[in-house]
């Protein structure tokens, strides 16, 4: 308890540090959410109050620095990340609509990639100098190539040419389409299809890194004297290798809180790839058109969400190595 303690501490203070960083950094860059706004509207007619008005709203003005920080800190505490200068739609609410898209493209492919990798490690270095063995480095061809041109490769491979998938959106929006977004079959149907090409992009790109570890890590523990004590006893050889595969596999829970960040970005721009209507697309749009308060509203989400998905693969790790605990 002490431990998770800690690193909740820990994990809070990272937190503090990236919202800082995210107002600062904001005020570096040439431009304002304030600026934008009023060069949208040049030609109405502005009377001050209504200058006021758009101060308060996106800020910058006359204020000091230091108050428009707290001002900052004051409405993050309240949920309110600003409105969007080129939406014209509170920040919370465009990332209310995107963000369950890209968790479901992000929890979709770690949970396949983690799964896939994992087991395909144990039984490759369960089964070392095998045929599977020999297969390993086609896998790393694809974490070797970057996201966005493995992205272009399957949706022009699979989706464009070979038509097996939808390459395009998050569902059906075509104009002989007749979806009502929800909880039905028809629509859930739809976003599969259409999630399953970058679902496989982020899998291909991040799947040899949990094979080659999870590999490397049995190959070791087959070799530790207590999986030979296991063997000497008699026990059958399925039961061998998963009493190795237990302790082999803590590093790689390690290894799955270091990664995530890995995958939440690739996954970023996979969505600008396929059009998908996640974070990622939002980002993308924020930057074409200037949108401060959106790029740092997202920029808040992002990092909060791998730090709370480490926090969580802490709080396993330490659930599941005793040695962890001692520690603390």
């Amino acid at each position: 308890m002490r431990t998770i303690v800690r690193r909740l501490g820990f994990y809070l203070l990272a937190g503090f540090a990236a919202v800082t960083a995210n107002f600062f950094l904001a005020r570096l860059l040439p431009g304002s959410a304030l600026q934008n706004v009023l060069s949208k509207l040049r030609s109405a007619n502005l009377d001050q109050e209504a200058i006021k008005a758009l101060e308060a709203q996106y800020g910058g003005g006359h204020e000091s620095l230091l108050s428009q920080y707290l001002t900052y800190l004051s409405h993050l505490l309240h949920g309110d990340l600003g409105v969007s200068t080129s939406q014209s739609s509170p920040v919370a609410t465009i990332l209310g609509d995107s963000l369950p898209w890209t968790l479901g493209l992000v929890g979709t492919a770690t949970v396949l990639a983690f799964l896939i990798g994992t087991v395909g490690g144990i039984v490759v270095g369960w089964k070392r100098s095998g045929l599977l063995d020999s297969l390993l480095p086609a896998t790393t061809f694809f974490q070797a190539v970057p996201y966005f041109i493995l992205a272009f490769l399957v949706m022009m491979t699979l989706g464009f040419f070979g038509g097996f998938f939808p390459y395009q959106n998050g569902y059906d929006i075509g104009r002989d389409a007749d979806l009502t977004p929800g909880w039905n079959g028809p629509f859930v149907l739809s976003v599969v299809q259409h999630g399953a090409l970058p679902v496989l992009t982020v899998v291909l790109a991040s799947l040899a890194g949990w094979v080659v570890g999870m590999r490397n890590l049995m190959i070791t523990t087959m070799d530790e004297d207590y999986v030979l004590v296991a063997a000497a006893k008699g026990l059958a050889p399925w039961r061998v290798a998963a009493v190795a595969a237990r302790n082999a596999i803590l590093p790689t829970i390690a290894n799955f809180a270091l990664s995530i960040s890995l995958v939440v970005t690739g996954s970023l721009v996979t969505e600008i790839v396929f059009t998908y209507p996640g974070v990622g697309w939002q980002i993308y749009q924020a930057i074409l058109t200037g949108d401060f308060p959106l790029l740092q509203g997202i920029l808040l989400v992002v990092v909060f969400t791998v730090l709370a998905v480490n926090l969580i693969a802490d709080i396993a790790y330490v659930s599941l190595d005793p040695r962890a605990r001692k520690e603390a």
